[in-house]
C-alpha cells in the first residue's frame, strides 16, 4: 500500500520538562531533576507520529526566529516531516511549553503560544495543493480558531478526512468546527465541550453523543487508563487500553491522534484504528518526552505481536 498523505495544521512548541516527586502545592516550592529541553506541541507531536509510522506528513505551521524555533525545524525535517509550509518569524517567538512530571508519570503543562497563535488563513490556504490530495487533515485547537475553520473547510471542499483534536479545549466554540468525521477529546476536553461531568459509563456516553449531535460523525473520548469510548451512528462501545508502565504521559493523546488518524487513512476500520491507536499510546508513555518517545511503525508491529495485558479498570 503506498504511504497515506496526512497534512497537520497546529502548533510547534519546545518544551521544558523536569521530573519531581509530587506537584506542587500552591505557593510551594519543590526540588525536581534536571531540565530536559524536547521538541513538542500538539501539531509538531502528531505530524512526527504518522511520520514516524510511515506516512508522508506536511506541517503547516509557525514558528519563531530564535534558537526554539531553529531546532524544532531541524527536529521536523530529521523525523520526515515536510516543513515547507512552516514559516519563521521574527515577530513573535517561538512557542514553549513548561511540562511538570511526576514520578507517576502524571504532568501539568502551561503554554506560552507565541509563533503558534499568528498562524493565519492565509498560511493554510498556501497549503491547499497538499490538503486536496491528502488522506487526512489533521487540527488541533493550540491555534487561531478561523485559521482551524478555514483549514476544515479547504478539507472539506476535497473530499479529505477531517479529525479534530479539541485540545485545549474551549467552552465558546464555533459550531462549524464541529462538522467533522473525527473528534478525539480526553475526557476533561469532553466535559468541558458538553457541561457534562464525566464520572461513570453513562456520563462518558451522554458527552460523546451530545458531541456526535453538533456534527461529529465518530467521537472517541480517550479516558486514560480506561481505554477509549467510541460513538457512530451504529455503535457505541469502549476500547481498553493496554497495561504498561508509565514514565511521562506527556504525549499519550497526540500519539494517540496520531496512531489512530494513521490508521484510518491506511484503510483499517474504526476499532482496529482504535486498538492500533491505544499501541502507539502505550508504547509512548514508557518514555520520557513529547516527540522522543513516540515509536517507528516497526515497533509498533512487534508490539501488537506479543502485547501486554489489556487493563481491567472500572468507574470509580
Amino acid at each position: 500500500m503506498n504511504r497515506p498523505s496526512i497534512v497537520v495544521v497546529g502548533s510547534s512548541n519546545t518544551d521544558l520538562v523536569v521530573k519531581t516527586s509530587r506537584m506542587p502545592q500552591r505557593g510551594e516550592t519543590v526540588l525536581g531533576g534536571d531540565l530536559v529541553m524536547v521538541p513538542g506541541g500538539k501539531g509538531a507531536n502528531q505530524a512526527v507520529a504518522m511520520s514516524k509510522l510511515g506516512a508522508e506528513v506536511y506541517l503547516v505551521a509557525r514558528v519563531g526566529k530564535d534558537l526554539f524555533g531553529d531546532n524544532s525545524l531541524s527536529n521536523l525535517e530529521k523525523e520526515g516531516v515536510n516543513t515547507q509550509f512552516v514559516v519563521q518569524e521574527e515577530e513573535a517567538p517561538s512557542g514553549v511549553a513548561l511540562i511538570i512530571v511526576e514520578e507517576q508519570g502524571e504532568n501539568t503543562i502551561v503554554v506560552a503560544p507565541g509563533a503558534n497563535m499568528r498562524l493565519s488563513p492565509q498560511d493554510v490556504e498556501k497549503a491547499y495543493s497538499v490538503i486536496s490530495r491528502a488522506q487526512a487533515l489533521v487540527v488541533q485547537w493550540e491555534i487561531p480558531l478561523e485559521s482551524i475553520e478555514w483549514a476544515l473547510k479547504l478539507a472539506r471542499k476535497a473530499g479529505v478526512m477531517r479529525v479534530v483534536n479539541p485540545a485545549p479545549a474551549r467552552k465558546l466554540i464555533n459550531p462549524a468546527l464541529f462538522a467533522v468525521d473525527v473528534m478525539t477529546p480526553n475526557e476533561k476536553e469532553a466535559g468541558l465541550l458538553t457541561g457534562i461531568e464525566i464520572k461513570d459509563f453513562t456520563s462518558v456516553k451522554r458527552a460523546a453523543e451530545i458531541i456526535h449531535q453538533k456534527g461529529v460523525k465518530k467521537v472517541i473520548i480517550t479516558l486514560g487508563i480506561r481505554g477509549a469510548l467510541y460513538l457512530t451512528d451504529h455503535e457505541v462501545g469502549i476500547i481498553p487500553a493496554y497495561q504498561v508502565e508509565a514514565v511521562d504521559t506527556t504525549a499519550a493523546g497526540d500519539a494517540f491522534t496520531g496512531g489512530l488518524t494513521f490508521a484510518l487513512a491506511e484503510g483499517k476500520s474504526l476499532i482496529s484504528a482504535i486498538e492500533y491507536a491505544h499501541a502507539v499510546a502505550a508504547i509512548s508513555v514508557t518514555r520520557l518526552g513529547a516527540q522522543p518517545s513516540l515509536p517507528m511503525r516497526e515497533e509498533v508491529e512487534v508490539f501488537l505481536k506479543n502485547p501486554p495485558p489489556l487493563r481491567n479498570e472500572s468507574w470509580n
